[in-house]
């Protein structure tokens, strides 16, 4: 007698998986689903005979209690996720609407969106975890939520959140203005990367509606077509799911190496000034003037706090953002040529570009 499998009784079927998120992506490249929750009040139906099954168009969930909870919940769920799932994985609050015969979108019930990597997870594990988000989510009062497992190859697309901007008097004020969101931010993109060409984004911008006219999450930058294209008399345009990105970085490898080498100089200046404070201070003795003995050790204690905090920037930068790979803000979306004397006018249009960035507003 040959060896059989039991199947999970919540595994779902070959067409459900492959047709569920059908309309999802671009190109027909739509996600396969793993695992859903059987709810009985948003049941999944098979479309009778050979029609195909509606497409679902993505949206996010504005106004509705999840959003409202997430930044509280969405912790708590990843942590959840993560205690089980132990390749990479995705979570992402969604609204689905589905197409009818009518050519009307029926908007369903806010999903929290589980993405794994291929035959990484079972759909009973699916299952389990599914079951402890919900019971998390009914603790914090949030109600009508569904669960939904799909797979597909996740990848960090982007780095560390850019930091913030200090006081003028953090030791790190003038070492971290080329890595904040402040106008002027260096990039450099991938394609010109061995050629050194960087240059900085004008100004940043959130687009509310995509094509479709449908509310959107985006945020988009702007910068010069040369500064992201190595042929300047080309238009490029992200075709997008299933097209290569050519991504946009914080910080060429010059600019980049130039912020840590200024990190070591202030290092060392701070440590010489240190040497002549103790210095002083060992002169003086303590039958000297009190209230100078007083003031060169604040003095002293304050470049050692400086000197500590560098050191600890400078560590934090280089675990952090050191592979140029880590430093992706975004990719770029469209970019228009440079062209000479545009209608007679005898003015130069450097054209312009949009670079998606990370996270959603």
């Amino acid at each position: 007698m040959g060896n059989t499998t039991a199947v999970s009784p919540h595994t779902v079927s070959d067409y459900e998986r492959n047709s569920y998120y059908d309309g999802v992506a671009g190109d027909g490249e739509h996600p396969s689903l793993l695992y859903r929750i059987r709810s009985a009040k948003y049941p999944w139906i098979r479309p009778a005979g050979g029609h195909a099954h509606p497409p679902k168009s993505l949206y996010g969930v504005h106004g509705t209690t999840l959003s409202h909870f997430w930044s509280a919940v969405g912790p708590q769920v990843r942590d959840l996720v993560k205690s089980s799932v132990k390749t990479c994985y995705s979570i992402d609050p969604a609204h689905f609407a589905t197409c009818g015969e009518d050519r009307k979108n029926t908007l369903g019930p806010a999903v929290i969106w589980v993405t794994v990597y291929p035959g990484s997870t079972s759909a009973g594990t699916a299952h389990k975890v599914s079951q402890d988000i919900l019971g998390l989510l009914k603790r914090n009062g949030v109600e009508d939520v569904e669960v939904e497992w799909q797979e597909a190859v996740t990848w960090k697309a982007t780095g560390p959140a850019l930091l913030p901007v200090v006081g003028s008097d953090d030791p790190t004020a003038q070492f971290c203005h080329h890595l904040t969101a402040a106008l002027g931010i260096p990039i450099a993109t991938t394609e010109r990367e061995a050629e050194d060409a960087q240059g900085t984004v004008g100004f940043f911008f959130h687009e509310n509606r995509d094509k479709k006219g449908n509310p959107s999450t985006k945020v988009f930058g702007v910068s010069n077509h040369h500064v992201l294209r190595k042929k300047v008399e080309e238009k490029y345009e992200f075709k997008g799911a299933g097209a290569p990105r050519q991504y946009v970085q914080v910080c060429g490898i010059r600019c980049f190496q130039r912020g840590l080498d200024e990190i070591k100089l202030a290092i060392s200046d701070r440590s010489t000034i240190t040497d002549a404070y103790i210095s002083n201070i060992n002169k003086l003795g303590e039958e000297g003037d009190v209230e100078e003995f007083h003031q060169l050790q604040q003095k002293l204690g304050e470049q050692k706090h400086a000197i500590t905090a560098l050191e600890e920037f400078y560590k934090n930068l280089m675990a952090q953002w050191g592979d140029i790979t880590l430093r992706n803000i975004g990719h770029v979306h469209y970019s228009p040529p440079i062209s000479v004397d545009v209608k007679g006018g005898r003015y130069t249009h450097w054209g312009q570009r949009g670079a998606y960035l990370a996270g959603t507003l």
